[in-house]
């Protein structure tokens, strides 16, 4: 038997998962290098179809969820990793296929792990999060296609939620021009707090693009919606121009055509932050915590503590959320 924490547990429940706080022992934790006292974690999307049993994620029950977590070191048989370290972990399915953040311990990989990089703390690590990580290497991948500022208006779509809100800091603190798109018209104001130079209603993007090429508006666009929306966005961005997906909350399926990449030389830019190469995950967190008004992040950001999380993931999913959401899990 080893040391007791607490933690917040699945269990499958009349064909659903019911979620509750329990008592664990150390014993109980995956093997892995690298054993961490956690101090938070935080609510992204997928967190909320993992802890109302959506898309079958996790597949072994009893699960601790959690893909993301932030705290101290206490045990390591890593070299370059010691007791005392303030780290970080995201993606690499923690929290799908293995227990996750969660919990007061986790035992994870050695190679999953990104110190926690100077002018950040393990609370605004997971303000940002994977929303935040996933925001950062979006602008990165837009960059590397050629983006810079001065270049012309920059849409962020769901720019209410978690990846967005951080798109829109990360954006304008970088110089560009941000055009936030949201279905909540009334946090406009909101949203130019945040950096925006204008706010748009998510419906003008929403239909079914009536022709193959709009007009040119876009220099870049990062989308979390997917569906129609992406659709949209293809037949208005600038020639040359490029948009980074990394979000399906409007549908998974893309029904457009070869047209913008033909005519225009438009790119589409997958993103994926879950197997996100170590050197490149660790710039991202570098230009993080470097280069994004940490202020603004407190401002769109709240913290809960562990036992809220269950009733939490119904708004989430449903985009009623605002900003990012940090779990303390020793609250």
């Amino acid at each position: 038997m080893g040391e007791r924490f607490r933690g917040l547990v699945l269990d499958q429940a009349d064909g659903g998962v019911a979620a509750s706080v329990k008592e664990l022992d150390e014993s109980d934790l995956p093997d892995g290098e690298v054993t961490v006292a956690v101090r938070y974690s935080d609510l992204n999307y997928k967190d909320g179809m993992i802890l109302k049993g959506i898309g079958r994620l996790v597949r072994d029950y009893p699960h601790v969820p959690g893909i993301d977590l932030a705290g101290r070191v206490t045990e390591s048989s890593a070299p370059g990793i010691a007791a005392g370290d303030e780290v970080l972990v995201t993606g690499y399915r923690m929290g799908e296929i293995r227990w996750g953040g969660y919990a007061e311990r986790a035992r994870v990989p050695a190679d999953w792990v990104v110190k926690i990089p100077d002018g950040l703390d393990a609370r605004r690590a997971m303000a940002l999060g994977t929303a935040g990580f996933t925001a950062m290497i979006a602008v990165m991948a837009l960059e590397q296609a050629g983006l810079v500022p001065g270049a012309g208006e920059v849409l962020v779509t769901g720019a209410n939620g978690g990846v967005g809100s951080v798109a829109v800091i990360m954006l304008a603190a970088l110089g560009h021009e941000v055009v936030a798109s949201t279905g909540r018209m009334e946090t406009a104001d909101d949203l130019r707090a945040l950096g925006a130079a204008s706010v748009i209603d998510r419906a003008e993007l929403a239909a079914e693009p009536e022709r193959p090429l709009g007009r040119e508006r876009w220099a870049g666009a990062i989308d979390a919606v997917g569906g129609t929306t992406l659709a949209s966005i293809l037949t208005g961005l600038k020639h040359s121009a490029a948009v980074a997906a990394c979000g399906l909350a409007g549908g998974s399926a893309l029904n457009t055509t070869v047209i913008p990449f033909l005519l225009r030389g438009v790119r589409l830019l997958g993103i994926d932050s879950v197997m996100y190469p170590r050197g490149p995950r660790e710039e991202a967190w570098r230009r993080l915590a470097a280069e994004l008004p940490m202020d603004r992040i407190d401002a769109v950001s709240e913290t809960v503590p562990l036992d809220a999380l269950p009733g939490l993931a119904d708004r989430i999913l449903k985009g009623q959320t605002r900003g990012r959401v940090v779990v303390d899990v020793t609250a």
